[in-house]
C-alpha cells in the first residue's frame, strides 16, 4: 500500500459543487417550474414581494462570500432579467424607465447591485443614469480629458469608473442603461474659469446666466460660443466611449427666469450679447441694408424712422434691407419710412427669437453627433410648454423642441400638477400633435408607486391617464429614483452606512 497522503481535495471540491449546485437549484425552484409569467409579476411587471427577499437574501449572502449564494444570486439575476422581459413583451408600456443620480459612496461594494435591483424588481427595464449634472462629470478622475471635474474625487478612487460599472450592471439584470446629461446647462464650476468666460451666455441688461438663476448652481452657455462646443463635445466622445444604451440630452435650452423675466419681451431680454452669438447673428444679414438695421436693433433694442432713413441713405444701391428667412412683397422706394417701421421692428424681433432658439437646436445636434456616429441612440428632454408664445413674447427658456429632428428620441418632462393626471396628458397630448408620426416619444413623468405625492397622482394613475395614446406611446419614464427611495438616496449623498 502506498505511503502518499490521501487526495482530499477533488472530493472536497466535489461536495461543495455539489452543495452548491443542490442550494441554488432549492433557491430558484419557484422560478425554473414553468409558471405563467402573470403568476411572477403583477400588471407593471413588479416582482412579488417573495421574489423581491428571495434575491436581497442571496445578495447579502453573496457579498458576505457564500459560493452557493453567489452562484444563485447570478442565476436568479438571469431569471428575473427573463422575466421582466417576456412581461414588457407583453404590456402596452414595452419600456419603463426611471431616472437615477448615482453619488461616489456608489463605489462602495455591493451599492450598485442594491440599487439595480430594485430598479429591476419594479419592472424597469432602462435605467438613466445622469452622468453629467452641476458642473461634474461620471468619468474616472485619472480618465477625464474634459473641462470638469470628476463625480468621483476622493483620494484612491482615480481610477473607479461609476459609469461603466453601472452599465455593467444594469445589463446583467436586462436593463439598459442611458447616460443622462445635463446640454446647455455647464455647471458653476465652468463659469469659475478665466478662460471660458467668453462662453458664458449674456442678455442685454448686463447680466450672464450666472445671476439669474437663484440656487447658483446652473450656468448656461452661449451655444454658438466655439470653445463651449468643443468642450462638450469631447465630453460626450468620452461618455459614448463607455457604450451606454443610449444618451439623453436635459436642459436643451437657457434659463428659467421668474416674475416678469419669465416671459421675453424685448431683445434685451434674449441671450445675444455675447460676441459668438452676435457674430452668427449679423452673418444672417443678406445684405448690407439689413446688417445695419439689425445692428442697430441689437444696439438699442428696437430701431426708429431714422435709423430706416440713414440706411437708406448709406446704401442707396439697395432696395428692402434683407436677412435670412425675408422676402418683402413690397419696395421701399413706394412705402414711407414711417409705415415701414413698425413691420421692420416686428420682423427683426423675430429673427432674434429665431436666431436665439436656432443656437439651441444646432447645440443639441452637434452633441448627440458622437452617439450617433458610434450607433448610439439618443434624445431629448423637454418641457411640453418650455417653447410656447406668451401674449407678446416667449417664455424664457425659449425650449424649440417643436424644432428637434424627429431621428432623436423626444422625453417631455410632463409634470403638470393639478391634482389629477388629466393636465399631464394634455401636454403630452400637445407634444403628440406637434410632432411627427415617427418620432419615438417617451413621457417622463413625476411621481411615486401607489400613493400621491406633492399634489401628483400615484405613477399608475398617471400611466393608465397615458394608456389612451397607445399605441403611440409605448414606453414612460419615471422621476426619480430618489423619490421612491428618498431614505436611501439620502444615505448615499451623504455616505451614510448602509
Amino acid at each position: 500500500m502506498s505511503n502518499r497522503p490521501l487526495n482530499v481535495a477533488k472530493p472536497m471540491f466535489f461536495w461543495r459543487h455539489f452543495l452548491a449546485v443542490f442550494v441554488t437549484s432549492s433557491l430558484l425552484l419557484p422560478f425554473l417550474a414553468n409558471k405563467p409569467i402573470s403568476a411572477q409579476v403583477n400588471e407593471y411587471c413588479q416582482l412579488s414581494p417573495r421574489s423581491v427577499q428571495e434575491k436581497e437574501n442571496l445578495r447579502i449572502s453573496a457579498m458576505r462570500r457564500d459560493e452557493a449564494a453567489q452562484i444563485g444570486y447570478k442565476q436568479m439575476l438571469k431569471q428575473h432579467a427573463q422575466i421582466i422581459k417576456e412581461c414588457r413583451q407583453q404590456n402596452w408600456l414595452k419600456v419603463q424607465a426611471i431616472w437615477l443620480r448615482l453619488y461616489p459612496c456608489d463605489i462602495k461594494a455591493g451599492s450598485l447591485d442594491r440599487i439595480m435591483d430594485r430598479i429591476a424588481n419594479k419592472g424597469y427595464n432602462q435605467v438613466y443614469v445622469e452622468t453629467f449634472y452641476d458642473g461634474r462629470v461620471l468619468l474616472p478622475a485619472n480618465r477625464n480629458p474634459t473641462a470638469w471635474q470628476s463625480v468621483v474625487n476622493q483620494p484612491g478612487a482615480e481610477n473607479a469608473d461609476l459609469l461603466a460599472a453601472a452599465i455593467q450592471k444594469g445589463r446583467q439584470r436586462g436593463l439598459k442603461v442611458y447616460s443622462w446629461m445635463y446640454t446647455n446647462n455647464f455647471g458653476y464650476s465652468y463659469a469659475q474659469r478665466k478662460d471660458r468666460e467668453n462662453a458664458i451666455a449674456r442678455n442685454g441688461k448686463g447680466q450672464t446666466s450666472l445671476y439669474v438663476v437663484d440656487n447658483g448652481t446652473q450656468v448656461f452657455i452661449d451655444p454658438y460660443n466655439k470653445q463651449a462646443k468643443a468642450d462638450y463635445y469631447r465630453m460626450v466622445e468620452e461618455v459614448a466611449r463607455r457604450r451606454p444604451d443610449g444618451i439623453l440630452f436635459d436642459y436643451v435650452r437657457y434659463p428659467r427666469q421668474v416674475g416678469q423675466d419669465s416671459i421675453a419681451t424685448k431683445v434685451t431680454d434674449l441671450w445675444l450679447y455675447t460676441e459668438a452669438t452676435q457674430q452668427a447673428l449679423f452673418r444672417r444679414a443678406k445684405n448690407y441694408k439689413g446688417l445695419e438695421l439689425i445692428r442697430r436693433f441689437i444696439g438699442k433694442g428696437y430701431i426708429t424712422v431714422t435709423d430706416i432713413n440713414d440706411t437708406d441713405r448709406l446704401y442707396p444701391q439697395e432696395n428692402e434691407p434683407l436677412w435670412q428667412g425675408r422676402n418683402p412683397t413690397m419696395q421701399k422706394a413706394i412705402i414711407h419710412a414711417g409705415l415701414r417701421q413698425p413691420q421692420l421692428q416686428s420682423e427683426l424681433w423675430q429673427l432674434s427669437v429665431a436666431h436665439a432658439m436656432q443656437g439651441i437646436v444646432d447645440f443639441v445636434n452637434m452633441a448627440a453627433y458622437p452617439a450617433r456616429k458610434m450607433g448610439i441612440p439618443a434624445g431629448t428632454v423637454f418641457f411640453p410648454e418650455g417653447n410656447q408664445i406668451l401674449g407678446q413674447g416667449y417664455d424664457s427658456r425659449l425650449q424649440p423642441w417643436d424644432r428637434f429632428p424627429s431621428s432623436l428620441q423626444w422625453h417631455p418632462m410632463s409634470y403638470a400638477n393639478c391634482g389629477n393626471a388629466a393636465c399631464i396628458a394634455q401636454q403630452v397630448q400637445r407634444v403628440l400633435n406637434i410632432s411627427k408620426s415617427d418620432t419615438q416619444i417617451i413621457p417622463a413623468i413625476a411621481g411615486s408607486w401607489g400613493k400621491s405625492i406633492s399634489n401628483r397622482p400615484s405613477l399608475e394613475m398617471q400611466m393608465q391617464a397615458l394608456r389612451q395614446f397607445a399605441p403611440r406611446i409605448r414606453g414612460v419614464s419615471h422621476f426619480a429614483y430618489s423619490w421612491q427611495y428618498p431614505q436611501d438616496d439620502s444615505d448615499r449623498k451623504f455616505c451614510q452606512a448602509q
